[in-house]
């Protein structure tokens, strides 16, 4: 019986050429990673400006959230129903209005709280449109064995774009004015959506078949969820993923903490370990490609998830700062490599007729686990120590080793 690994042969066969399709969707993807960076990091600055209360600037970041438990299915329902590179640049289009209001309203002096928190929950239900119909699109736009350097130099370029151009940049952009990080957002979302619409009628839509009378909303998003369910790889993948998202959000929550508390490291041991996880997530992002293809797509997620349980406990065992930042630098590398890896998996055995959907289910549960997660390692570092959630984070990551075996050898579809 064939396995996941005999769909993994010459994966590097077809070269992936920039010119076309493909090189639009990486610039659109990443001038807009761009303007998010500015954003993201202007965006709290301005939130602890306008209110003191904690709770209302930590709502601003689960507004980042709730939309996608929210809307997650509904968005990846209409990704499919509908043509996704104009979904894609009607959205974009939408949010550089959305920022461009919000730049004059902050130029006005008339941000609010209430205005921050309307703001990133819009952005992220457009969002979940937006990621669903571009996850479903890039199958049309690049070959099937591309797929894996296509999504590797999608997330690297984003995270060059992110971590080391964007953010950055948030002083000098505030230093230009108050407003300035949100006018650059919307001007990054323009150009996004000039770059997608720019794509015309030349990516392969995926053929769907008439779709029967009668047929709701509901049921559509209830047959992404029954696909994943149904496909033993997938679904051990997402439970896997959800169940490391919790880590993963454990650890983000309280790493300043960790760093700046348990190290005694402070604020220039904290930038040290963020910078190391940039620069391992864009090296693991340059190999990605290759080390799947190499060791094939379900042994190299099991071979990071080894590598990241030994980054979480150095990074909870060992108290000097060079351990934190080689273990940091480490998790982000084989960080991207798995995400790569996942995705590629998840385009190459959904149905690309619902793959919207797939995806949405995807997303939807294991993204529902980073809030969990940073609510948890809240109450452990309280009980038992600032490191421990690093600790927590190791066994939440074996557990979805575990849980992502009985998958493995799944037969393909």
């Amino acid at each position: 019986m064939a396995t996941v690994e005999a769909d993994e042969q010459a994966a590097g066969s077809v070269p992936l050429a920039w010119r076309g399709g493909f090189g639009r969707l990486w610039g659109a993807a990443v001038v807009s990673r761009f303007g998010d960076a500015l954003r993201g990091a202007a965006l709290p600055l301005l939130a602890v400006s306008l209110t003191d209360s904690a709770v209302l600037v930590a709502l601003v970041t689960a507004c980042g959230f709730l939309p996608w438990l929210l809307f997650g299915l509904l968005g990846g329902a209409i990704a499919d129903r509908v043509d996704q590179r104009r979904a894609m640049w009607a959205v974009d289009a939408a949010r550089g209005v959305l920022m461009a209001a919000f730049a004059v309203a902050v130029w006005l002096g008339h941000a609010s709280i209430g205005l921050l928190l309307a703001l990133a929950f819009a952005l992220t239900t457009l969002q979940t449109l937006f990621d669903n119909a571009a996850t479903a699109l890039l199958p049309s736009v690049v070959p099937g064995e591309a797929l894996s350097r296509a999504n590797a130099r999608l997330m690297t370029g984003q995270e060059v774009m992110g971590r080391f151009v964007g953010a950055p940049l948030v002083p000098v952009a505030l230093g230009l004015g108050i407003a300035m990080p949100y006018i650059a957002d919307a001007v990054t979302y323009f150009a996004a959506a000039a770059l997608v619409a720019s794509l015309g009628g030349g990516a392969r839509a995926p053929r769907r078949e008439p779709r029967a009378p009668g047929r709701t909303i509901r049921r559509d998003m209830g047959e992404g969820i029954k696909v994943l369910w149904r496909d033993r790889l997938l679904r051990a993948l997402c439970v896997s993923t959800t169940l490391c998202n919790i880590g993963i959000g454990a650890l983000i929550a309280t790493l300043v903490l960790h760093i700046t508390g348990w190290l005694g490291a402070g604020d220039g041991g904290y930038a040290a370990v963020i910078t190391a996880y940039g620069i391992g997530s864009v090296t693991g992002g340059l190999v990605a490609a290759r080390v799947a293809e190499r060791l094939g797509r379900a042994p190299t997620i099991m071979v990071c998830g080894l590598v990241q349980i030994a980054a979480l406990l150095a990074l909870g065992t060992i108290r000097t700062l060079p351990a934190a930042v080689a273990a940091l630098g480490v998790f982000g590398f084989a960080g991207i490599i798995w995400n790569v890896t996942e995705v590629t998996m998840m385009q190459q055995r959904s149905p690309a007729e619902i793959l919207g959907r797939v995806s949405a289910a995807f997303r939807t549960l294991s993204i529902a686990g980073s809030p969990l997660g940073a609510l948890l390692g809240g109450v452990i570092a309280a009980a038992w120590g600032l490191n421990t959630p690093a600790l927590a984070a190791a066994v939440l990551f074996a557990g979805g080793l575990v849980a992502l075996v009985p998958g493995i050898r799944a037969p393909i579809n």
